[in-house]
C-alpha cells in the first residue's frame, strides 16, 4: 500500500516517530537544495535531485538509521557498512540524545561529495 511521506512518519510509534521527524528536520536544514521524497518504502533525501541518503528503520534492531548512498567514499568510523559495498549506515537510538556533531559531520561530508562534483561519474538516483 502506498503511503505519503507524512503518513510514513505519523504511522510510526513513539519514540521512533519523534526521532524520524527530528532527523528529517536536521537533514532538510543542511541545505535549501535538499528535498524529501519516498522510494522503495523508505524516506529519501536528494541534493539537486540526486539521492544522497535514506532514512529508515532497522527491522532487526527496531531503531532508525540514516543510510548514506555514497558511504564507500566516507571514511567516518561511526558509519557501518555491514555487507554493503556502496552504502553505509548510521544507527540512531530513539531513546537517547542525538550525537549532533557526528550526524552533522556525516551529512556535510556526504553533501561535499556532491557539491564538489566528485560524484559526476556516478549514475543519477542510484
Amino acid at each position: 500500500m502506498f503511503e505519503t511521506v507524512e503518513n510514513y512518519y505519523h504511522s510510526k510509534k513513539e519514540p521512533i516517530k519523534s526521532c524520524l521527524l527530528a532527523l528529517k528536520e536536521i537533514i532538510l536544514r543542511l541545505d535549501p537544495l535538499i528535498t524529501e521524497t519516498q522510494k522503495w518504502g523508505m524516506l529519501c533525501f536528494c541534493y539537486k535531485n540526486r539521492i544522497f541518503c535514506y532514512l529508515s528503520i532497522d527491522s532487526k534492531k527496531d531503531i532508525p538509521y540514516i543510510m548514506m548512498v555514497e558511504g564507500r567514499h566516507l571514511d567516518i568510523p561511526a558509519l557501518e557498512s555491514g555487507n554493503r559495498s556502496k552504502m553505509k549506515v548510521f544507527h540512531v537510538d530513539p531513546n537517547a540524545d542525538f550525537d549532533l556533531v557526528t550526524i552533522n559531520h556525516i551529512m556535510q561530508e556526504a553533501l561535499n561529495l556532491y557539491r564538489t562534483g566528485l560524484l559526476k561519474t556516478s549514475t543519477k538516483n542510484t
